[in-house]
């Protein structure tokens, strides 16, 4: 069993390498990983990712990949090359599209299709022309999305914390539930996020990695807002997993 605090993925969503740098040499000691998304890899580059790596800490490129399946498919090798732990591709409209991530991957960086976003709501689904009982029950098309990224090779998937329990009944312990939207227990968001769960909720419930950000970025003393939260993960896991 991984200690509790490698179960917090730490996002880096600051618009300069000087801030991320701070926060990783902050909380490389308290969290498991490290998140690199758009704004920070656009300002930063492949560079951040070395210098993460080099403090010796672990990197989730969140990029969410979404193109044709020849540019997915290179894109995902040069990812390869950075030794990051997991990418990320959108699960979007083609089966083929999450084939040629893991194709581009090799082996070499376990790839993660995203679901349907944290963000969204039932009412985005149904404005967005899905059929209706995909805005119903979100969870259905979560499901349906994750099927389609195991058929396809892909390590697991990025969902809430309300849907990992399906996941890890539908297709078994090794397929990874990424899980972002995660608030501490008390903590009263007021944020984009929708579908949120607390951390002990989300791990009770099958999740195998957990995305935290604001909880602890934008408290007074973030290492000790890091510990607390992976303390309540580790009260859920004595708990029985």
């Amino acid at each position: 069993m991984k200690a509790a605090k490698d179960y917090i993925i730490f996002p880096l969503d600051v618009p300069t390498t000087d801030a991320a740098k701070k926060l990783v040499t902050l909380l490389s000691g308290e969290v498991g990983m490290f998140k690199v998304g758009l704004e920070l890899f656009i300002e930063a580059g492949p560079e951040i990712v070395r210098f993460i790596r080099g403090e010796g800490a672990r990197v989730f490129l969140d990029l969410k990949l979404h193109d044709i399946p020849a540019t997915v498919s290179r894109a995902m090798r040069r990812v390869a090359d950075l030794n990051v732990t997991f990418a990320t591709v959108h699960c979007g409209e083609s089966m083929r599209m999450l084939e040629a991530a893991v194709e581009g991957a090799g082996g070499k960086v376990g790839v993660l299709g995203v679901t349907v976003l944290t963000s969204v709501s039932s009412r985005d689904i149904a404005e967005a022309g899905f059929a209706a009982d995909y805005a119903a029950d979100m969870t259905r098309l979560v499901m349906k999305r994750a099927e389609a990224a195991r058929t396809a090779g892909c390590a697991g998937i990025v969902c809430s914390g309300r849907e990992a329990a399906a996941v890890k009944n539908a297709f078994g312990p090794d397929f990874l539930a990424v899980t972002p939207g995660i608030r501490p227990a008390g903590d009263q968001p007021a944020d984009d996020q929708k579908r949120i769960t607390t951390p002990a909720a989300a791990v009770d419930l099958g999740a195998d990695y957990l995305v935290i950000g604001r909880p602890i970025r934008d408290a007074d003393d973030p290492p000790a807002a890091a510990r607390r939260i992976a303390a309540e993960i580790s009260g859920a896991l004595s708990g029985g997993r």
